[in-house]
């Protein structure tokens, strides 16, 4: 709202530095200042609501050193995340743009589906929550809005590198956008360790018939739904010890903003030959607001944790990062940038499948784990848990180091 104001300010009356506005990284900067005060100073106000309201976590006895001393730690704060994202993103966005709708549209969805979760969990005495059906309808039901918004809407769009003979004639005529042709909207996708490291996903039904390409959507709004659902359970996963899902997630996030920012920046795709793909520098704003938020948050979540974000918090977060990589065409390297949420992930999987499958052979279930997630797994080991969530951070500094090597590494 505050870019729509400086910008009217600018043009009616030429107002002294309203034009800062109108650079990316200068509202990039304010929105990740607001939304780190937002989350360490009203965030201290709100642990005090829940305190009050005696919202607090109500923990299984699994055997685990300190758990007992967590119970009755407020829980929902996954709202201080929320909040703290919001309010800078209405403030420094252009709130017209496709991207940024999306994202408001994400994290209010997702928002609510954890919300609900949460609340079924304290204020209806259900510790199973929120049906998992529902979960995953949820997530269903965003996965077809996302996909379906990236495949129809007119904004979505690339601009791809001509040919050397065509930039040539260009050149001439002193066009200064030489390199790239006009705006078009296109199914291409990102992948790494590729020469040629992209991939249309019409491909995957043209093959039939050239004019099925119109029909491509069938292929990727069930990619979409995947990839949603996988990250936001990974995610959700992931929040078991104090300070892992929110470090993990700022880092993951973080370098997902070096990627918007190159791919939305005509001069930087070009020089580092990466996807240009108009209007997604604004996403720049929403990831400075969102790491801003999960720094501050974890002001208040680093061990011994003042607060949990709960499933308000870890689905919510999941859900962005999914939709943030998908909306820069990066979702190929969800696995290499969210390696951490992945091993959670199979580790859960692996554990019951093993778990089932020996106990209908030999008549009594064997673990590959002494406890799954992964990272309970080291608390049984008899690591503190403020090694384990350290240890995890460095990794997922490493993933992220080796996501961004693969601009260039192919």
């Amino acid at each position: 709202m505050l870019y729509y104001l400086f910008e009217y300010l600018e043009k009616q009356y030429q107002f002294p530095g309203a034009s800062l506005f109108s650079y990316l990284s200068f509202r990039a900067a304010m929105a990740v200042i607001l939304s780190l005060l937002i989350s360490t100073i009203y965030g201290k106000r709100i642990i005090a609501y829940l305190r009050t309201k005696q919202i607090g976590e109500t923990v299984r006895d699994l055997g685990l050193e300190g758990q007992k001393e967590k119970a009755g730690t407020p829980t929902m704060g996954g709202v201080i995340i929320i909040l703290a994202t919001l309010v800078p993103v209405l403030l420094f966005a252009k709130l017209e743009n496709i991207y940024i709708i999306l994202l408001l549209v994400t994290t209010i969805w997702m928002g609510i589906i954890g919300f609900v979760d949460d609340y079924i969990k304290k204020f209806k005495n259900d510790k199973d929550g929120l049906k998992g059906k529902f979960k995953v309808l949820g997530q269903v039901g965003l996965g077809i809005i996302v996909g379906a918004t990236l495949f129809f809407h007119q904004d979505v769009t690339i601009r791809e590198e001509l040919p050397v003979k065509q930039q040539q004639e260009l050149v001439v005529n002193n066009t200064p956008t030489k390199k790239f042709g006009e705006e078009k909207r296109s199914m291409k996708t990102t992948i790494p360790f590729v020469k040629d490291n992209e991939i249309d996903y019409a491909k995957l039904i043209t093959w039939i018939n050239p004019e099925y390409a119109k029909y491509a959507w069938i292929i990727f709004i069930p990619i979409v739904i995947f990839i949603i659902t996988a990250v936001s359970n990974g995610a959700n996963l992931t929040d078991g010890i104090d300070g892992l899902a929110a470090g993990t997630s700022a880092i993951i996030v973080l370098t997902l903003g070096i990627f918007a920012w190159i791919s939305g920046n005509l001069i930087f795709s070009e020089y580092l030959n990466v996807m240009y793909i108009p209007r997604a520098g604004e996403i720049t704003i929403y990831i400075a607001a969102f790491v801003g938020a999960l720094i501050g948050f974890l002001w208040y979540n680093t061990y011994p944790a003042q607060v949990f974000m709960g499933d308000t918090g870890s689905l919510t977060i999941g859900g962005i990062i999914a939709v943030i990589a998908i909306a820069i065409r990066k979702e190929w390297l969800i696995p290499i940038l969210c390696g951490i949420f992945l091993a959670e992930n199979l580790s859960v999987v692996m554990q019951v499948s093993y778990f089932k499958y020996t106990r209908k052979k030999f008549g009594e279930g064997r673990r590959i784990f002494k406890m799954s997630p992964l990272h309970h797994h080291y608390q049984k080991l008899g690591y503190h848990e403020s090694k384990i969530v350290t240890r995890f951070w460095i990794v997922g500094i490493l993933l992220a180091i080796l996501t961004i090597v693969t601009l260039k590494l192919r």
